[in-house]
């Protein structure tokens, strides 16, 4: 069994900032992190190696080459293999031009029989990437899956739960295929200290650019990128709510009264 997980370095979002001039986020001094969603797609993966005998996993990331300390840390949680994504040529990539470098690199990695990936990235919350990827290796896939109840790697099946706004439906789907997990599918393990030291000392991450993917810059990065995103900004903080207390008839009145009183009804 051949797993790749697509995972990325997102800022911390807790210490994200946004330029009130510029209205563009403020990476400088900012902490970067495995990708919450990410992790649990990894820590999927994780389990099916612990529970079939020969499962390789690779994790697939495109990044800066600052992102290869995220990859050592999905080694040191157990991951066999790491492949960075990294070129100037791929700067400035929306959703369209990332989906196009990963399934070129998930390409390269080849003979994949499972590819997870986390639902969405922190910093963009498009939930995008996974179906593109998909789409862009031909490839049946499943969103929100939370659950992983059957693979049948004799069949050539996996059966998960897709999850939904009021409860979740079952779908089988045929290998090789793509899932994106939610966090509610697993609790992410802990890095091993052998591993981390494996990770540090020992580990050989694999380092592509588009040469080596075979890509033509002029569909990598910026330049195919139909998406242009004007600004971003932090929503004004909203007033003081009011309290009502009394009956419901008298609350209810006294709704009405002020709805009135702002030309509402």
């Amino acid at each position: 069994m051949k797993i790749v997980v697509c995972a990325k370095q997102v800022p911390d979002t807790n210490e994200v900032k946004i330029d009130p001039v510029k209205g563009t986020l403020i990476r400088d001094g900012v902490p970067s992190i495995l990708n919450p969603d990410d992790a649990n797609a990894l820590e999927a993966a994780l389990k099916i190696k612990d529970d079939y005998a020969g499962t390789d996993v690779t994790v697939v990331s495109m990044g800066p080459p600052q992102a290869t300390i995220m990859l050592k840390e999905c080694i040191a949680m157990g991951a066999d293999n790491a492949v960075l994504l990294s070129s100037r040529a791929f700067g400035g990539a929306d959703t369209c031009a990332t989906s196009t470098t990963i399934a070129a690199g998930i390409k390269k990695v080849g003979d994949v029989d499972i590819i997870f990936a986390g639902r969405q990235a922190i910093d963009g919350d498009t939930a995008q990437v996974g179906p593109q990827v998909a789409q862009r290796l031909g490839l049946p896939f499943v969103t929100y899956v939370q659950n992983v109840r059957e693979l049948n790697e004799k069949e050539r099946k996996v059966v998960v739960e897709r999850q939904l706004e009021d409860g979740f439906e079952v779908i089988e789907v045929g290998l090789p295929c793509v899932l994106t997990a939610v966090k509610e599918l697993n609790t992410p393990r802990y890095m091993q200290v052998g591993r981390i030291l494996y990770a540090c000392d020992e580990a050989d991450i694999k380092v592509w650019n588009e040469q080596d993917l075979t890509l033509d810059p002029a569909d990598c990065g910026l330049n195919a990128s139909p998406t242009k995103v004007m600004r971003s900004f932090t929503p004004p903080p909203k007033g003081k709510g009011e309290m009502l207390t009394g009956t419901v008839t008298e609350m209810a009145n006294s709704v009405v009264g002020k709805l009135h009183e702002k030309h509402l009804i």
